[in-house]
């Protein structure tokens, strides 16, 4: 009888090619994800009266936003390039899908902002124009808070529909983990820039966030099977292990940061931190497994074993 073959590829040189993405994809995956949980955690406290909550929620959304957008043009080259994704829409394409979401978005989310900036205005210079921009604050922030969600999990469908082993095997739990890291992540906005009294909404959006986000990242690593190991190792390891240690910390300093200013703003940070690390450890460990042919060739050969398609389908 003839052993079992090992795995092999031409040489040991990758199956598919790495991404040619740089770090300003996770920065902008980042951003992204605290624009759109920000502009949540305003509807909600501009529904509930605190507006020292809805102001730097507002503001930090679109702050997030224009930062998300330059990392974008700054990896596709020019802006005339994301314009140019606006010529069609389609469907199939999450790129093209991603790029309509956030044109729904980005203009509401930023008259709220407006709205914010105006209400800030001296007395004498708040006019007819001004009263009415303060007006559509409102609907405004309301409207951006409904497209936010998309905003959050669409570069976690970015990341899962390429051939990349890692991204392409966390395709069902990716978009949950993105989307309550981006929870966190706007909850620690809120607790480092508002006051105590007012920012129990955050301390809450971040606790849950949190949560949701290591149980979402421990049900991802399961289900990807051998692909999950870029996860543990070399950089995007010691990112992830980061992320773990930050956002859970956050998570438990959240708990006292009622009571003091100062734990509010070190949770804060800390889960501002762990949520950029996530997006990096992500990234991280997707190159490492197209760098190495071994989580292309296996997961294709276990799937055979099974009788299932060689392509894994989403």
């Amino acid at each position: 009888m003839v052993p079992p073959a090992e795995f092999t590829s031409y040489y040991g040189r990758p199956v598919v090619k790495p991404s040619p993405w740089e770090v300003d994809i996770p920065a902008y995956m980042f951003a992204g994800g605290l624009a759109a949980g920000s502009s949540l955690l305003a509807a909600g406290a501009d529904l509930t009266g605190r507006p020292a909550l809805r102001r730097p929620a507002r503001l930090g959304a679109l702050g997030a936003l224009g930062f998300s957008f330059a990392a974008l043009v700054h990896d596709l080259g020019r802006p005339a390039r994301f314009l140019n994704m606006l010529r069609t829409a389609k469907l199939t394409s999450p790129m093209s899908v991603g790029t309509w979401i956030l044109v729904a978005y980005g203009p509401f989310a930023g008259a709220a902002a407006a709205a914010e900036a105006a209400a800030m205005l001296p007395d004498r210079w708040r006019g007819g124009p001004v009263r009415l921009l303060e007006a559509v604050g409102r609907p405004a922030g309301l409207v951006a808070a409904v497209t936010a969600p998309p905003v959050a999990a669409y570069t976690a469908v970015l990341l899962a529909d390429t051939a990349t082993p890692s991204w392409h095997e966390a395709y069902r739990e990716l978009p949950f983990v993105f989307t309550a890291s981006a929870a966190a992540a706007a909850g620690g906005l809120g607790m480092v820039s508002a006051p105590v009294g007012q920012a129990g909404p955050a301390r809450r959006l971040a606790l849950g966030g949190a949560l949701v986000e290591q149980l979402a990242e421990a049900q991802m690593e399961r289900s990807m099977g051998i692909t999950a190991e870029p996860l543990h190792q070399g950089k995007a390891g010691r990112l992830m292990r980061a992320a773990r240690v930050l956002t859970l910390g956050g998570a438990a300093g959240s708990l006292l940061a009622g009571r003091s200013r100062v734990a509010a703003v070190a949770s804060g940070v800390a889960l501002l931190a762990g949520s950029l690390c996530t997006r990096l450890g992500v990234f991280e460990a997707g190159q490492a497994s197209a760098r190495d042919p071994r989580y292309t060739v296996v997961p294709q050969r276990e799937r055979l074993d099974r009788g299932e398609p060689v392509r894994a389908q989403p």
